[in-house]
């Protein structure tokens, strides 16, 4: 199993930051980056050969990849979104597909979270091919990416577009990929991309559980953690960093 990390976004809400950087190295705590945690936290749990989708500004992760590698002892493969500011990430996600075939530990390379949720993911019963780790304590509003659940607790919906008093809880943007669901997958984001090349990989899964299959969800208790989209997050993302 691989280590995996999207980070292709341009993170426009983070300028002056971003006008030379991913969103994912911007620092969150002295030169620590939002990598660099997401680097951390997967190397904890054994995760050394990982997959980082680069686009926006990928030159500045080519140009850290040895000292991320040494910081972290991980080896680093990068693979190229070339679609990256026109298109939104299920095809960032899509672009990965011949290395999720191996079965991958997948965060978002825009949260800062503890090492906590990559255990949990990985401690969880084998229940489905693909699992999801939720926020279900957060109060929710309409930016988060939200999910409902069936009454057997498979995932039913996720969606920002949603009321957050019908939803279960919060998907904080990592996802274990077991082998098994490697084809599947590839196959629902081409789907979804092709129908709307703005569309989220959360549509991908929506898009896998119309076709019948079954996603699960990991709730990962009470935890600090921040998606960084915009200065405000990024403050909260630097409160919570110098405590990992």
């Amino acid at each position: 199993m691989l280590g995996m990390v999207l980070a292709a976004g341009a993170g426009r809400r983070l300028r002056p930051y971003t006008d030379t950087l991913p969103k994912a190295l911007v620092p969150v705590d002295g030169d620590t980056t939002i990598m660099d945690i997401s680097l951390r936290n997967l190397a904890a749990v054994g995760l050394r050969e990982v997959v980082v989708v680069v686009g926006y500004a990928a030159q500045a992760v080519h140009e850290r990849k040895r000292e991320l590698e040494e910081r972290h002892g991980v080896e680093l493969t990068l693979v190229h979104n070339d679609k990256a500011e026109e298109w939104n990430n299920a095809y960032s996600l899509w672009c990965a597909r011949d290395h999720f075939a191996r079965g991958a530990l997948l965060v978002n390379g825009d949260t800062v979270h503890p090492v906590s949720v990559e255990k949990t993911l990985l401690a969880a019963p084998e229940t489905s091919d693909i699992l999801l780790a939720v926020d279900d304590v957060k109060k929710l509003a309409d930016e988060e990416m939200k999910v409902t659940l069936s009454e057997e607790g498979a995932l039913r919906r996720i969606t920002k577009l949603m009321d957050p008093a019908e939803a279960y809880g919060e998907y904080i943007g990592a996802t274990l990929i077991r082998p098994g669901a490697a084809e599947r997958l590839a196959d629902a984001l081409k789907a979804t991309f092709e129908r709307d090349p703005q569309l989220y990989y959360e549509d991908g899964y929506q898009e896998m559980v119309e076709r019948g299959e079954a996603i699960h969800v990991a709730p990962i208790g009470e935890v600090d953690w921040v998606e960084v989209d915009n200065h405000d997050d990024l403050a909260k993302a630097r409160a919570i960093a110098v405590r990992y």
